[in-house]
């Protein structure tokens, strides 16, 4: 019986953390969005391209709103789920199932 309650609890820990993952995704989007919204504007004085595929949109703009947008997009990502796992490993007393590194096998 102990097993059965161990695997529900370890269930249960992973869909609270895969709801934290979901959340802070979001979060991070819609923050990254104005972020990069706001900076763009105040770098260039412009609007940032709709869309950087767009023949009518510069090349030069397209790479750099590509590297601009993935390099904040990744960057708050990141600090978003490293905040939510601390959250949880303070919360549960454990990392969340996707960060929990193997036991070291014990040496001879």
């Amino acid at each position: 019986m102990g097993k059965k309650k161990s695997k529900a609890k370890s269930n249960d820990s992973s869909k609270v953390w895969s709801l934290m993952a979901v959340v802070s995704g979001v979060g991070g989007g819609i923050v990254a969005k104005k972020l990069l919204n706001v900076g763009w504007k105040a770098a260039t004085g412009k609007q940032p391209p709709e869309n950087p595929a767009d023949p009518d949109v510069q090349v030069a703009e397209a790479v750099a709103w590509a590297v601009a947008s993935g390099t904040v997009v990744a960057l708050i990502k990141m600090l978003l789920q490293r905040r939510a796992a601390n959250y949880y490993l303070k919360s549960t007393g454990e990392l969340p199932p996707p960060l929990r590194k193997d036991e070291p096998a014990i040496k001879a």
